[in-house]
């Protein structure tokens, strides 16, 4: 009855939600700092421009998202015909494993990274080949030196999750000169709006000199729309004409839409999320220090840290004071945690339970 090729899916966990901590605990007061939500919420102009769209709910949402598609070409000076978009940027990476890959094609990723790489390859029957980071950091020789006859796909996180490292530009323009013409790399981007580095490559460069690169990128991040599922991918026309093959009608929602278009009007809630970010990237990395904790220098909105105990029983005893984090073992670190930067308030909750569970 049951596809084999499924049989090889781990189901997605994601961080838990606060009304079940609260349930389980039997605790109100909870903050969660597991799953890199921006902590200042979605722009004040999205929420109003729901409330204004919310008695047309019963109407059927544009299929082609044409007013948001119309104003992200004008802001990343692409064609309308080189974007489309999905129920979250997860929802493309499937729609990009059931246009490209066959059973038995091969798929390279980097470990560990972004578990959605597997799913997508995975129910399509392909083979997921890993590739160990380097120093935390993507390793683009080995994955180059991995493609064979076989390679369909590879994914480039960047920054990557869970640790928040970059590649930089002069790596990717070697990388991209040596990938054979037939092999579709995807940079995912998801946490691109957060980084800082002078040498963070501008994927969006690349579409002019190569017909293989895909672009994945999300307003669930720093445009605190987790909620609504709304991101989206940049190709050249024909490859997101491939992509809108498999696409269902009407895939992203009708408030989805008019909160990502009010949310790209909003210039300083974007540069209020990214201070708050960098200033509470400093406080953290003051304080992991003093408590002499090892911490992976970030280019995210979240950090990864070296605990030096059992990583589960942090997350527990944290969890129990009412700070969610996420436990890094899932991604292969058995003494690690992932946190989330958060407001003030949040970041000296975080630091003053980690320093008592630690002790």
């Amino acid at each position: 009855m049951i596809r084999e090729d499924i049989l090889d899916i781990k189901p997605y966990v994601p961080g838990k939600p606060i009304e079940e901590v609260k349930r389980e605990l039997g605790i109100d007061d909870v903050i969660k700092l597991a799953s890199n939500e921006n902590p200042l919420g979605p722009s004040k102009k999205a929420v109003e421009a729901m409330k204004e769209a919310a008695s047309g709910v019963h109407i059927y949402p544009h299929g082609d998202c044409y007013v948001l598609k119309e104003a992200l070409s004008d802001r990343l000076g692409v064609s309308e015909e080189e974007l489309m978009f999905g129920n979250g940027s997860d929802d493309i990476l499937k729609f990009i494993g059931e246009a490209f890959v066959n059973t038995g094609e091969e798929v390279i990723v980097a470990e560990p990274s972004f578990s959605e790489y597997e799913f997508a390859t995975n129910i399509m029957g392909g083979d997921v080949v890993k590739v160990p980071l380097k120093d935390y950091t993507h390793n683009l020789s080995a994955m180059l030196e991995t493609i064979t006859d076989q390679t369909k796909l590879v994914f480039i996180c960047n920054p990557n999750n869970p640790t928040g490292t970059t590649v930089t530009k002069q790596e990717v323009d070697s990388f991209m000169a040596e990938v054979p013409d037939d092999v579709v790399v995807v940079f995912d981007e998801a946490y691109k709006e957060y980084v800082t580095s002078d040498d963070y490559p501008e994927t969006i460069n690349y579409l002019t000199d190569y017909d293989n690169v895909i672009i994945l990128r999300t307003f669930s991040k720093i445009y605190g729309l987790a909620g609504l599922r709304i991101g989206y991918a940049i190709s050249n026309k024909e490859l997101i004409g491939y992509l809108n093959r498999v696409r269902p009608p009407f895939e992203v929602n009708s408030m989805a839409q008019t909160a990502a278009y009010a949310a790209l009007q909003d210039q300083d809630h974007l540069n209020k999320s990214k201070e708050i970010n960098t200033e509470g990237k400093k406080y953290l990395y003051q304080e992991f220090e003093r408590l002499g904790l090892e911490y992976v220098p970030t280019e995210t909105n979240f950090i990864l840290v070296d605990v030096k105990k059992d990583a589960s029983e942090v997350f527990a005893d944290m969890q129990k004071q009412g700070v969610i984090i996420r436990n890094a073992q899932a991604f292969g670190y058995e003494t690690m945690i992932r946190v989330t930067i958060g407001t003030d308030e949040q970041n000296q909750r975080l630091i003053n339970t980690l320093e008592q569970v630690l002790a």
